[in-house]
């Protein structure tokens, strides 16, 4: 009997092994979490001794659980936008069964060793997935950096454009250099929010939200159009080629650009890669279902940046990412929140919330003056799904680019991503022919705004396990009463 209780089986007709669709039987060891045995077929309970948890899920498909490498979670600082605790809910509603928190939006930022563990703490007994931890480069901070690696980081971000924070300035060529020699020889990865305005152009972006002429936006502030216009390709192209400039700096150091948004960036990074650049990029759902053209006035949870855009530039997106020798690589949901208020919403918008504060009611519907970022953790799996069945793309695909990729991204690739002997028994039990409609009840981060609230999804997470452990059931007792699990990953990067 003790035998029994010491594993749970996990089998299906239908799972993703070693990047291929097969049926197995998946052993998970309660005492340390990891997988210790696979079989490439349906066993029966009565294969194991009496009283094993066993659970046949046919003909649902287990996928190992998703890597999210892009998300905030604001906390502490900002815990109205999101926390520890609504966040990985969302995430474990979706089969994401790790979280890489970004070094801000939380105050204080994660650009110092101190900063770490006040967001350490502030997670504490809050995380229902597994979470690691990014740090940040700013002006001044190179000595930081090689102390936050020693701390258990899994990379570092800096913004070349303004972050739209105080607390987490831009970073010049300077600083650019300063962080690469300084992290040349770590096993990290320097990610880039890659844009910045060229030396000339029509637009500024947000930066001149309220000049005065020439370089005020030209049209409507509540049209999408104007807010596209001033966030133009070119921010995204120079800010790479400034990158690329300062890259032999570090040859050996990954270099990685977060939420790639312009398909004019690809041949610069599919040259620099050729040239032998240690250089990758992600893509995010929401640049892969969402166009300009359909796109309301005024709605600004929309808004992210770089922005969403047309159409044909999202067809080059998905046309790189399904190339095996593409520079986009993984997908992510960078899910950036904030209180429903700072994104202005007009009344006509469907769930706008009207409690903005005194002075801000001219400003409803205004791409400019609302916050920027798209919530979405935890929709990602099924947004990917039901746009990619258009375009033929594999569950295999979706394993590749959010589970596979996006561990190995961080340094996760021996315990994350796969399911394999002696990786963390992550599983997501995904109905991929189920639907749902998102509602508040399918969005579990802190606020409900979203630009795909009221969307019809294809694919539904049955259940996510972490580390052997079930946390999420949504035909059963959903969170159940144990509470959170997750751990917080702060191993030196290796």
């Amino acid at each position: 009997m003790a035998a029994a209780k010491s594993i749970t089986v996990l089998a299906s007709s239908r799972a993703i092994l070693d990047g291929k669709l097969t049926a197995a039987t998946i052993v998970i060891s309660h005492a340390t979490g990891k997988i210790t045995s696979i079989f490439h077929s349906v066993l029966q309970a009565s294969d194991f001794p009496p009283g094993t948890n066993f659970i046949d899920h046919s003909p649902h498909i287990l996928l190992p659980g998703l890597v999210d490498a892009h998300v905030h979670l604001n906390e502490p600082g900002r815990t109205e936008w999101e926390g520890f605790w609504t966040g990985t809910r969302a995430a474990a509603f979706g089969g994401v069964t790790t979280v890489i928190d970004m070094p801000l939006n939380a105050i204080p930022p994660t650009t110092s060793v101190s900063a770490l563990r006040e967001k350490v703490q502030a997670a504490q007994g809050k995380c229902w997935v597994d979470v690691g931890f990014y740090g940040g480069i700013v002006p001044g901070n190179p000595t930081e950096l090689r102390p936050l690696v020693e701390a258990g980081v899994r990379g570092f971000k800096g913004f070349l454009i303004d972050s739209g924070v105080p607390e987490f300035p831009a970073v010049s060529s300077t600083d650019v250099a300063l962080a690469m020699a300084a992290l040349a020889d770590e096993p990290t990865t320097l990610m880039f929010h890659a844009e910045t305005i060229p030396p000339i152009a029509d637009s500024v972006g947000d930066d001149v939200q309220r000049s005065l002429p020439p370089l005020a936006p030209i049209g409507p502030l509540d049209e999408y159009a104007t807010f596209l216009a001033s966030r133009p390709s070119a921010f995204e192209t120079y800010a790479i080629a400034q990158i690329l400039s300062l890259a032999h700096i570090a040859p050996k150091l990954p270099l990685h650009i977060v939420h790639l948004s312009a398909i004019e960036a690809i041949p610069l990074l599919r040259e620099a890669i050729a040239n032998g650049i240690n250089i990758t990029a992600e893509t995010c759902f929401h640049y892969l279902s969402l166009a300009a053209e359909s796109i309301r006035n005024g709605d600004t949870r929309h808004k992210c940046c770089p922005p969403i855009r047309s159409k044909s530039n999202q067809d080059g997106l998905w046309e790189e990412l399904m190339q095996d020798d593409g520079c986009i690589t993984t997908v992510v949901s960078d899910h950036s929140p904030c209180t429903p208020n700072l994104k202005l919403l007009p009344s006509h918008i469907a769930n706008a919330k009207n409690d903005v504060v005194a002075g801000q009611e001219e400003s409803k519907g205004d791409f400019f003056s609302a916050w920027g970022g798209v919530s979405s953790v935890g929709l990602g799996l099924s947004i990917l799904w039901t746009e990619g069945q258009r375009r033929g793309i594999s569950i295999e695909d979706v394993v590749k680019w959010c589970c596979k990729k996006t561990a190995k991204q961080v340094g996760l690739e021996n315990e994350k991503g796969d399911l394999a002997v002696g990786f963390d028994g992550d599983v997501a039990v995904f109905d991929d022919e189920g639907f749902f409609e998102v509602g508040e009840e399918a969005m579990l981060f802190r606020n409900k705004c979203s630009p795909y609230q009221g969307m019809r999804l294809q694919g539904v997470v049955k259940e996510t396990w972490v580390r052997g452990q079930r946390v999420w059931d949504r035909q059963g007792s959903g969170f159940g009463k144990g509470g959170p699990n997750g751990k917080l990953l702060l191993e030196r990067r290796r």
